[in-house]
């Protein structure tokens, strides 16, 4: 999504001779001690090149091809392209460069992949104590991910309560008035109301330092991640932050496992049933015929 958004104006964003020079973002990256590819040349060919290898990568990586060296490899095509332009971030640019590393430990291409069979003949030659470590890891990477979410929510709930407006139930009026964060047409429904103001303002800190609370009870996760999710599809709406509401919302995915492996199975089973039906039919069919054929030559 975010390749896609800005694919029209790469050259002015990302380019050599984009609005932040090129000299200047070397000697930025210089500075902070990072790295990024589009630093490697100034080069045009060599910007379009990177370019489009990340975004060919965020593809397979979101059709789930490459397994883990795929997802590594489009990590550091996202850092450098976040490197490159960081006036564009939104927060969820934060996440990303945590989570993905995390995520390389989980069997994360075990669902939505088209698996090539490569991993499983690496994985055969590796000895039996290293494939042991396979499950011990999967629950690293999980307990990793979502204790982030867990920090985030609540550091960012504390950091609201001690704001006066968010203490008054105002903060979302003032917030949904900022030009950057507003919906023309849609968001004066929401500010010009004083109960959905006030609700949504003391809902959203009850639901941030909270939310670890629910993440902890099995039976509440799914409840606590399904509004999480309602919560920054809101935000996407509202406030416009696509790239950090997406970004949370898959990091929410996490604590809906169970329930997402029971619906995945559950339309498997939809797509499979009809060519079970007409396969059975066609065995019936085909025993008919043949007891048809042995009761002739009876």
């Amino acid at each position: 999504m975010f390749y896609i958004s800005q694919y029209a104006d790469r050259d002015y964003l990302f380019g050599p001779d984009a609005i932040l020079p090129w000299r200047n973002f070397v000697a930025q990256l210089h500075n902070e001690g990072s790295f990024s590819l589009y630093a490697w040349s100034s080069s045009g060919a060599w910007f379009q090149l990177v370019f489009h290898l990340g975004l060919i990568t965020a593809l397979m990586v979101t059709l789930g091809i490459g397994g883990r060296a795929g997802l590594a490899c489009h990590w550091v095509f996202l850092w450098s392209l976040y490197e490159r332009q960081p006036v564009l971030l939104d927060g969820g640019d934060n996440l990303a460069y945590l989570v993905i590393p995390m995520l390389l430990a989980t069997r994360c291409y075990d669902r939505f992949s088209f698996p090539s069979g490569l991993a499983a003949r690496l994985g055969r030659r590796l000895s039996s104590r290293v494939r042991a470590l396979a499950t011990p890891l999967h629950n690293l990477g999980v307990v990793a991910i979502a204790s982030q979410m867990c920090l985030v929510y609540v550091v960012s709930g504390l950091y609201k309560v001690q704001g006066r407006l968010w203490q008054d139930g105002t903060a979302l009026f003032y917030v949904l008035r900022v030009p950057e964060f507003s919906l023309p047409g849609v968001s004066h429904l929401v500010y010009d109301n004083d109960f959905l103001v006030v609700a949504g303002t003391y809902t959203t800190v009850f639901f941030l330092v909270y939310f670890p609370l629910g993440a902890l009870v099995p039976a509440l996760r799914p409840w606590a991640a399904a509004m999480s999710v309602s919560f920054h599809l809101a935000i996407a709406l509202f406030m416009g932050l696509t790239g950090f509401a997406f970004t949370m919302i898959a990091c929410d995915l996490v604590f809906l496992d169970r329930e997402l492996d029971r619906t995945v199975s559950t339309l498997i089973d939809l797509v499979a049933r009809p060519s079970r039906r007409a396969r059975r039919g066609r065995e019936l069919s085909d025993h008919a015929y043949e007891g048809a054929r042995t009761q002739e030559s009876t």
